[in-house]
């Protein structure tokens, strides 16, 4: 029987506290949602800003964050809950914008929060992460890589939704009774450039992730 390399046993341990420090991660990180006094609100306002203006800080204090505390992904749920604020508060102006009852605000915010923004994060996270640690990693006789977080992975996602949603929902909000909702060539251009702008920002941000 061939002796079992010796870079496995250390790839399979290293596997395995990856997985207790995710766990225990994803622990921490349910636990301090629940308390508002440990949310640094201000750093998370400060990544929404550099986002829409330098996303390459953001994605650079990613990086001192995993040289301090051996992770990717964010331990503080600020920019989750400042994101939620961002999504109820722009979907209440269309809701006042096209005039839509309280059921079809329900409904319109329910689609926002869980089809736009959780499930299609879910699946496109899904998808970097399974792609990073299959094709993109690099490994050698003496590390065998660092996996991607699939945290991190969603982090990304929320990091490039957020520009995305102030073209859409607040840009694309105070244009529209002026320009877009218009039967006009320049409305239906303004309103298309914003989408592609949108888009291209959105995979500009996940690239640099």
């Amino acid at each position: 029987m061939l002796p079992e390399p010796a870079n496995s046993s250390y790839y399979s341990q290293s596997k395995k506290r990856s997985r207790c420090m995710s766990t225990s991660m994803q622990y921490k990180f349910l636990r301090r949602i629940l308390k508002y006094r440990h949310m640094d609100f201000e750093f998370a306002l400060w990544q929404m800003l550099y986002l829409c203006v330098s996303p390459r800080k953001v994605y650079r204090n990613f990086h001192y964050h995993k040289q301090t505390k051996d992770q990717w992904a964010r331990d503080d749920p600020a920019f989750l809950v400042l994101l939620s604020i961002w999504l109820c508060a722009s979907s209440i102006g269309f809701a006042v914008m096209l005039k839509l009852p309280f059921l079809g605000f329900l409904k319109f915010l329910l689609w926002v929060v869980f089809v736009d923004c959780i499930a299609v994060g879910l699946i496109i996270a899904s998808l970097l992460w399974f792609f990073c640690n299959r094709y993109l990693r690099i490994s050698t006789a003496h590390d065998p890589g660092q996996r991607v977080e699939w945290a991190y992975a969603f982090d990304v996602h929320l990091n490039a939704f957020f520009p995305l949603l102030l073209i859409l929902h607040v840009i694309q909000l105070f244009c529209m009774k002026i320009i877009i909702d218009n039967p006009w060539f320049i409305s239906r251009f303004i309103g298309n450039s914003l989408w592609l702008i949108a888009l291209v920002y959105y995979i500009y941000i996940s690239f640099l992730g």
